[in-house]
């Protein structure tokens, strides 16, 4: 199988994307950093093939998007679309935030993270039998 997490020859642009992070960026980042939520950690800046995604839980395959108003606009919904299909054909899910449900909904954000954690904890739990198993 081909390397297409992370690859070499993107690391000094995901170095400056993460310096130049929008304050969105930056307030999510704050909510999750150091496993914050959950115990869960968080990537910044992780890429995927030729996808660079704001937010990565590696451990539990999700990916977090947080949208500027310029993701209203039709070319790039078509894009944000294409992006998310092929990355999804990784198993990988989605939350996308825009950045007033950050500013103006903090709590509703952690509640939504939280949400998708504890349905794949639950997705991960193995099934009990009758003998105990």
């Amino acid at each position: 199988m081909t390397l297409v997490y992370n690859q070499l020859f993107k690391k000094d642009h995901r170095k400056e994307l993460r310096n130049r992070m929008t304050k969105a960026e930056v307030y999510f980042w704050n909510l999750v950093q150091g496993r914050a939520i959950d115990g869960i950690k968080f990537r910044r800046q992780f890429s995927i093939d030729q996808y660079i995604l704001d937010f990565y839980a590696p451990s539990i395959k999700l990916a977090v998007e947080i949208d500027g108003g310029y993701h209203d606009l039709p070319e790039v919904q078509e894009y944000d679309k294409r992006r998310e299909d092929h990355i999804r054909s990784y198993d990988i899910t989605f939350l996308r935030f825009s950045n007033d449900d950050l500013f103006q909904d903090q709590d509703g954000v952690v509640v939504r993270l939280r949400a998708r954690i504890a349905e794949f904890n639950s997705d991960s739990l193995p099934l009990l039998t009758k003998e105990g198993g």
